[in-house]
């Protein structure tokens, strides 16, 4: 009998491991928080060219993860588009569309459709989604990484006010403050 319950304590003990282990998400379904080093990855480029996340350090990185099925993320893309590519792509920052579930063909129409000129990657089973954020949970998500590697805001869907704060950091960090 003592010998199941030794075996019995260590399961429990093990599965309280196991558990503490797993990341928790925010309120926002994040798993990631501000300060924290942005989870590695390879991605495949719509023009058909990979690219490692880490490979992109020393320069301001936005992720935006999007798909075509979102209307909030069309609605939001124009404004990244005009209010943070343009401005600022030959100031150290790179923007990286991040497509959610859908294939390259529909990904470049989406594109295209958007009007967009930012580079976007596929993400065929949301595993880079997952990197970031519960699977469960839906874009459009902005993740903004300084020079460094670290995760410096986050965004969830498209608020203006939100979205203008973001704007104005990438500005600071383009500027190097």
């Amino acid at each position: 009998m003592k010998k199941y319950l030794l075996i019995l304590a260590a399961m429990l003990t093990l599965t309280v491991q196991v558990n503490a282990q797993k990341k928790q998400t925010d309120d926002r379904g994040y798993l990631v928080k501000v300060g924290e080093m942005a989870p590695d990855f390879t991605m495949t480029l719509t023009d058909g060219t990979t690219q490692k996340l880490s490979d992109l350090r020393g320069k301001i990185i936005m992720l935006q993860f999007t798909a075509s099925w979102c209307s909030v993320c069309r609605k939001e893309m124009p404004h990244i588009e005009k209010q943070i590519w343009t401005p600022y792509k030959n100031k150290n920052v790179v923007v990286i569309g991040v497509d959610r579930d859908e294939p390259l063909e529909k990904v470049k129409t989406f594109t295209k459709q958007t009007g967009i000129t930012y580079h976007m990657a596929l993400d065929p089973d949301a595993d880079i989604f997952g990197l970031y954020a519960d699977k469960k949970t839906g874009v459009t998500r902005n993740v903004l990484i300084d020079e460094s590697g670290k995760i410096v805001f986050l965004t969830r869907l498209f608020n203006e006010e939100e979205f203008n704060a973001l704007v104005q950091k990438i500005g600071k960090l383009a500027q190097g403050n």
